[in-house]
């Protein structure tokens, strides 16, 4: 079923620096706003895969998502059955006034190979490729990991779709920035996209454009549409593949190099932008959009800045002064972590969280 919820807000208004925004993102803005205007009542569609102990970290992933977002959410929640009941307590409890719609399915593979496509790296990671076979009516959507933090509107990154060319069906970012550490490029035994592989962990697709597309590959002279394109693509790799759903992505995006949008490093920043020394240039010009807390980081003390983040968006309660409760706490977390690599860096973790905020109390000046 669908329910339909919406986020209430407070109507205090505080101003921020104006300077933690140079003209790039100026220009950026400017091009978000102009994609707005054009398309005024579209619903923004996001989808995630959550099995196992994953309910914490995907509701704080959702709050992220409706903190900062303008235009009206669609959540698509994909969870093992044994999650529904406790999905359905927490969001109908959410203090939402119809700006947020969400719907829950089970965790569906076609039948004559479910066995294989639940094994795969984890039991239910590789439902992300079915999507747009599953999602039928919908035309585009934003899929993310459970470990995603939105720092910034939803709608900045849907906006990109709009930036698609006309071979383009989907946008990811890099798996790395830096060679001299990636993973593809040191140790697949597959094809792997571009330099250094591509991370499936924010993925933005135009769902019309992947069901219509014949794709290149390396088993048949004939082009396959995707729904005749996986099972074929996993016999041939799964003796090679490590992450699962991720490297037939990266496969499928070697041999069709043109359909890929390439998100900048801030768009899907993860532990490896900075525990070898920071190595996401944009990061530290602009800030995070959005942070993804792999390998468990939220959770541990490994990495405490990433937990940090977690905590204070995790604890956050809807109306709350956001420079109060969550600003401020956070900052004062950070500043606790300067002895880890990450930590040196810790301002990028605040920068776009400020101006998202300042940009917030705006809007919603204006509106009253």
């Amino acid at each position: 079923r669908c329910k339909s919820l919406s986020v209430s807000f407070w109507n205090s208004y505080w101003m921020l620096p104006s300077d933690v925004c140079g003209m790039n993102c100026f220009w950026e803005a400017a091009f978000r706003y102009d994609y707005m205007k054009t398309h005024p009542s579209e619903k923004m569609h996001l989808a995630v895969v959550a099995c196992g102990e994953r309910l914490e970290e995907t509701v704080t992933m959702l709050r992220s998502a409706i903190i900062f977002s303008i235009k009206p959410l669609h959540f698509h929640i994909f969870a093992e059955d044994q999650l529904h009941e406790s999905f359905k307590d927490i969001l109908d409890e959410f203090p939402y006034e119809g700006k947020v719609n969400y719907t829950l399915y089970p965790i569906t593979f076609p039948s004559e190979s479910a066995a294989e496509w639940k094994k795969l790296f984890k039991p239910c990671a590789s439902q992300r490729l079915f999507l747009p076979l599953i999602l039928k009516n919908v035309d585009s959507l934003l899929y993310v990991d459970t470990d995603i933090l939105f720092l910034r509107p939803v709608d900045d990154i849907w906006s990109f779709l709009g930036k698609f060319n006309s071979t383009q069906i989907a946008a990811m970012a890099p798996e790395h920035e830096e060679p001299r550490i990636g993973w593809y490029n040191r140790f697949a035994r597959h094809p792997y996209y571009g330099v250094t592989g591509i991370n499936s962990g924010v993925m933005l697709m135009n769902m019309t454009r992947i069901r219509r597309k014949y794709f290149k590959n390396d088993m048949t002279p004939v082009r396959l549409q995707w729904g005749e394109i996986l099972m074929p693509l996993l016999k041939k790799y799964k003796l090679n593949i490590t992450w699962g759903d991720q490297d037939l992505l990266n496969i499928m995006f070697f041999h069709n190099p043109e359909s890929l949008y390439v998100f900048p490093c801030q768009w899907n920043y993860r532990p490896d932008h900075c525990i070898y020394g920071s190595n996401c240039k944009a990061a530290e010009e602009e800030g995070i959009f959005i942070l993804h807390g792999n390998r468990g980081v939220y959770h541990d003390d490994k990495q405490p800045t990433f937990r940090a983040v977690y905590e204070v968006i995790k604890n956050y309660s809807f109306g709350d002064d956001l420079v109060h409760s969550l600003l401020q706490p956070l900052e004062r977390e950070l500043q606790k972590t300067t002895h880890t690599y990450c930590g040196r860096v810790y301002k990028v973790f605040i920068k776009q969280l400020t101006k998202s905020i300042r940009d917030l109390y705006a809007r919603r000046s204006k509106g009253r």
